[in-house]
Order: C-alpha cells, then sequence, then structure tokens
C-alpha cells in the first residue's frame, strides 16, 4: 500500500476487509520480555505516545540495499513526530472537563446508578427486574471495561500515585484481577508490541480447543468465571504483598456484590444470588470478547526482527468499529470508534481520543496510510466464515519485502 511520496511497502498476501493471507512463517517469534521490565523505547516523540513504541528486537538488521530502511524507519519517525505534535497542540488546548472530566462522570454515573439497580431487583413483576439486571449489567462492565481500562493507561488522572489507587480500584476489587499483571500484559505487551506475533498479536484471546459457535456465542458466558480463575494463577509472578492485597480486594468485591443481592435485593436462596451474578457480570461479555479479536486478528501480523516503525505498525494493525451509545457508556471510545487513535496515543483518556480523531483519521488518510475501519456485523460474518483459519492455525506473518 502506497505511503507517502509514493512509497509502497508490499506485503505477502493481499489485504481485504482487515484480513491478510500468505504463507505463515514463525520464526521470528520472540518470548516476551521478564517481567517488571518495560517494552524498550524506539523513537520518542512527544510526550503522549513516548515509552509506547518497541525498538529494535534482538536481531532487528537492514535488509534492503543501501540502507534504505533506516532512511524509511527515520521518515516514518518524522510522521509519528508531526502528528503528535497536532495532537499535542489539541490536549494542550483542551480542558480539564475535556482530558478527564467527561469520563469521570460517566464512572459516577455508574456509580449513582448501583442503588436503582439492586432496587429493582427487589420487583417481583419481569419488566422491573430484567431493568435491574441490565442496569447492574452496564455498572458492572462500565467500571471493569472502561474504569479498569483507562486507569491501566493512567488516564483518569495526571497524578501516578491516584493512577495506581484507581487501577487497584477498577482492575482488583470491580474486575476481580490483579493489577500488576493487567497492566503489564495490556500495556506493555500488546501495546508495545501491537500484532508482533508471540508479543502483542492477541493470542490470548484465543481457545483453537473450541469451535467457531461456541466461542462466539456461549464460552463469553463463562468470563466472570474465568476471569478470577486467571487472576489467581496470575498470582505466581507478582510478590507476596500485592497477591496478598490483591486477594483481599478481590474477595471484598465479590462479595460485596453477593451480599447486596442478599440484603438489599432480596434474594432468599445464595444460589440464586449467584446465578444472578453470573447473568449480570456476563451481559455484556459477548461484544467485550467480539472487540477484543475484531480490532486486531485478521489484520497484519509481524516478527519480532521484521516490522514497520510504530505509526504503520498502529495504523496496519488496529481497527476501528463504528459508534455504538451502549458500548461507547460501557466500553468508551478508546475500545470501540477510537481504537487506532488510542494505540497511537494510549495515555489519553476516551473522550480526548474522540476529539482527536478526526485530525488523526485526515492525516493518516492525507499520508496515504491505512486506516481501517469496519461494522461489527461485518467483522461478527467475517470470523465465523474464517474462523479456522484466524483463531485456530497461526496467523500468516506480514513481510515488509522492501520500502523503495
Amino acid at each position: 500500500m502506497p505511503l507517502e511520496d509514493g512509497d509502497p511497502v508490499r506485503q505477502r498476501g493481499q489485504q481485504a476487509n482487515g484480513e491478510v493471507s500468505g504463507t505463515p512463517r514463525l520464526g521470528g517469534t520472540r518470548d516476551p520480555p521478564p517481567r517488571g521490565t518495560s517494552a524498550p523505547d524506539g523513537s520518542r516523540t512527544e510526550a503522549l505516545a513516548e515509552g509506547w513504541e518497541p525498538g529494535p528486537a534482538p536481531g532487528d538488521r537492514d535488509v534492503t540495499p543501501g540502507g534504505t530502511l533506516q532512511q524509511a524507519g527515520r521518515h516514518e519517525e518524522a510522521l509519528m513526530a508531526e502528528l503528535s505534535e497536532l495532537v499535542q497542540k489539541v490536549v494542550k488546548s483542551s480542558s480539564w472537563w475535556e482530558r478527564h472530566g467527561v469520563d469521570i462522570s460517566i464512572l459516577a454515573c455508574s456509580f449513582l446508578l448501583l442503588p436503582a439497580g439492586f432496587l429493582c431487583l427487589r420487583s417481583t413483576q419481569a419488566i422491573p427486574f430484567l431493568a435491574g439486571v441490565f442496569t447492574l449489567g452496564v455498572v458492572h462492565h462500565t467500571l471493569t471495561v472502561k474504569g479498569s481500562h483507562l486507569a491501566s493507561h493512567n488516564a483518569l488522572t495526571e497524578s501516578k500515585s491516584w493512577g495506581k489507587v484507581w487501577a487497584i480500584f477498577f482492575i482488583e476489587l470491580c474486575s476481580a484481577f490483579t493489577a500488576e499483571q493487567a497492566t503489564y500484559n495490556h500495556v506493555k505487551i500488546h501495546h508495545g508490541y501491537t500484532n508482533v506475533i508471540g508479543l502483542g498479536d492477541s493470542s490470548t484471546w484465543k481457545l483453537p480447543f473450541l469451535n467457531r459457535y461456541v466461542y462466539m456465542f456461549i464460552a463469553p458466558l463463562a468470563v466472570p468465571i474465568i476471569t478470577p480463575l486467571v487472576a489467581l494463577d496470575l498470582l505466581r509472578n507478582v510478590e507476596w504483598k500485592a497477591a496478598l492485597r490483591t486477594l483481599c480486594c478481590m474477595f471484598l468485591g465479590l462479595y460485596c456484590h453477593y451480599w447486596l443481592l442478599l440484603h438489599v435485593s432480596g434474594f432468599q436462596s445464595p444460589w440464586t444470588a449467584l446465578l444472578c451474578m453470573l447473568l449480570t457480570r456476563s451481559l455484556l461479555a459477548h461484544p467485550y470478547i467480539h472487540v477484543n479479536i475484531f480490532q486486531h486478528i485478521g489484520l497484519p501480523m509481524f516478527a519480532a526482527d521484521r516490522k514497520p516503525k510504530r505509526i504503520h505498525l498502529m495504523s496496519l494493525g488496529v481497527l476501528n468499529l463504528p459508534r455504538n451509545a451502549l458500548l461507547d457508556w460501557s466500553f468508551g471510545h478508546s475500545l470501540i470508534s477510537c481504537h487506532v487513535e488510542h494505540h497511537l496515543f494510549p495515555s489519553l483518556s476516551d473522550n480526548m481520543c474522540l476529539k482527536i480523531k478526526p485530525i488523526v483519521s485526515q492525516y493518516l488518510k492525507q499520508k496515504k496510510l491505512p486506516y481501517n475501519e469496519d461494522t461489527y456485523a461485518s467483522r461478527l460474518r467475517l470470523f465465523l466464515q474464517k474462523y479456522e483459519e484466524l483463531m485456530v492455525h497461526a496467523p500468516p506473518i506480514t513481510e515488509l519485502v522492501g520500502i523503495q
């Protein structure tokens, strides 16, 4: 696909509807960096993007005659610096309300809706009861998905100390997961090595032993059960103090939900309370799983030693979905319609990602860089049709044959 000044990136296979076909080659797969280390930082542009681009992996080399790759790399760094400058101007001219206030208000409103949700469950009539289930389900996903995601990127506040507090609250207390491992796996690995095979290629979302219909429509119901179990397993990789804190927060969050169902909503049986917990916590589990695979899997994948610079890595390997009122509220713009913007500038809040979206999309299109967009229904059809290729077999590696 053409770059600025007509520079082409030629890749093995053809790209259509966000899919790349080609011959799999896993020789470039790398193991994740040791726990506790940050992803290596290559080109440093503005503070918004600083710290999120991995530098050359071991084995990186000039693969084109005459050092053309280094020259192209400098060109791409210049593009990223120019885009970062444009975005930085918008951020500096934005108020605190735009940078943080809007998203904090959404989270605060979700907390305020909790009493109404629990009280609606007291009703013996179907409509109020279902309204309570829906309310608690939306609130749960707003706190655990939107809140946890923003907290992991320290996008709720400009204070690192408060950012740590919010990460523990949203990730451990609300989501029943471990903050250290969630932040490391998502921020350092997935963002640092987006669509790099063996690192940030979203392979943790693959369950190849399940068929397409079970994975896409039945397995998501088990997310509330699987999440704390995975968290318990990951506690082996953290210090004992952090593990103890996580266990206490996980227990407190789950028990509070259970206690409120018994004493506020009036459930008489522990089993019906637990069933209601499962129902509310899995209400939006299907789009949660779908969104996580739709926006990366099926797009170009790269070997660790043969990958483009940051601006191409993110424009090639990330996809935006259309705006959706329910998912925008529950998951946030950065996970739905502004995922490209989020991967380019991960420290920005959901509202700021939405604000810079016209600038980023216009810039990438002007420079003839990819700006992937597709509908939810289209991606769902693609994954159902090509589930074996995308979710079972090893993904094909996109080879950058040369940058002229």
